[in-house]
């Protein structure tokens, strides 16, 4: 558990690497099996911070590729393990994960494509799975997974733009879907989505940049919608938004450094939604994610995209869709 009495003015880097190996180890914990539903999005989440913090080989990757590839269903999909059902959550993991180690082509890139292509909606939108649950997430997800394989062309952009565009609010943030309450997490999705697509020109980004700017509290971290908590693993969702419309200077940078860090645990390594907080390997991408984009010395450049240095997760907790 983090001591927030402790000062954390550096990044525990070695720490934090040794956290991150150690998950795997954890099999006889009940924790573990509880979280198998997570456990493809948590090998990413996993990498990711490794890759930023320049231990890109601290995970085994021959045993990386070969789960991932378990993971994979005759329909192209992936699940969160073998067993699960596919969805397009973990889909988008497992191509990030493979476009991370360079073994895209361990897989069957077009029964992938296929399978994400038929998820898009009549509107633009896309399902997540064959229940058809719909979600600016799963647009996101699609769009970012089609673009590593190379193969926009499979699915209809500009009815995914226009989709996005509905989902804008008069505060300038995004939703779900058309109608919903802006939210940070969503505002990434839907940003990323016209990144991808090439149609940032599409937004106003000082209405946009005054809603994720005022997100910053006193504290110095940020949080995903008004009158909330602040949690680190905004510091991902806002930063990357803002630095994709180019407003990047209008957050108070080093207050948010300082409470990234303070959400360190220094002795065990990992880092946490907020001081005091157990860590655990979603606030600790986020939080590497989030220092990377702030040109925290030491660490490697994030593409506020697609994250990492060539994808970061998109896939927004329970946690933080409520928080």
């Amino acid at each position: 558990m983090a001591d927030s009495s402790v000062s954390n003015d550096i990044l525990h880097v070695e720490k934090h690497v040794a956290y991150i190996r150690s998950l795997d180890t954890r099999r006889d914990s009940l924790e573990y099996w509880l979280t198998e539903h997570l456990r493809l999005s948590g090998v990413y989440w996993g990498l990711t911070a490794l890759c930023l913090l320049g231990h890109p080989d601290a995970l085994p990757r021959d045993d990386t590729i070969a789960f991932v590839k378990s993971c994979q269903h005759p329909c192209g999909g992936f699940g969160a393990h073998p067993g699960h059902d596919p969805h397009l959550l973990y889909t988008v993991s497992a191509i990030q994960i493979l476009a991370i180690e360079d073994a895209l082509d361990a897989i069957d890139q077009d029964a992938v494509v296929s399978w994400i292509s038929g998820l898009q909606q009549e509107d633009g939108v896309f399902a997540g799975d064959e229940w058809g649950e719909t979600d600016t997430r799963f647009l996101y997800g699609a769009m970012n997974c089609l673009s590593l394989l190379g193969r926009l062309d499979a699915i209809n952009v500009p009815k995914a733009v226009e989709y996005v565009m509905r989902c804008q609010n008069h505060d300038g943030g995004f939703g779900m879907a058309p109608g919903a309450e802006s939210h940070s997490g969503q505002i990434f999705t839907c940003v990323g989505a016209l990144a991808i697509a090439g149609d940032l020109e599409r937004l106003d980004k000082d209405l946009l940049g005054d809603w994720l700017c005022e997100r910053q509290l006193p504290n110095g971290g940020l949080n995903g919608r008004p009158e909330k908590l602040e949690d680190v693993c905004y510091s991902w969702w806002v930063l990357s938004s803002m630095a994709m419309i180019g407003k990047l200077d209008w957050i108070d940078k080093d207050s948010l450094v300082k409470f990234i860090l303070r959400c360190q645990d220094e002795e065990k390594g990992g880092i946490a939604d907020r001081p005091g907080d157990m860590p655990d390997v979603f606030h600790t991408v986020f939080g590497v994610a989030g220092l990377s984009l702030l040109g925290y010395e030491g660490l490697e450049e994030v593409d506020p995209v697609y994250s990492h240095l060539s994808s970061l997760d998109f896939q927004i907790a329970e946690s933080c869709n409520v928080a």
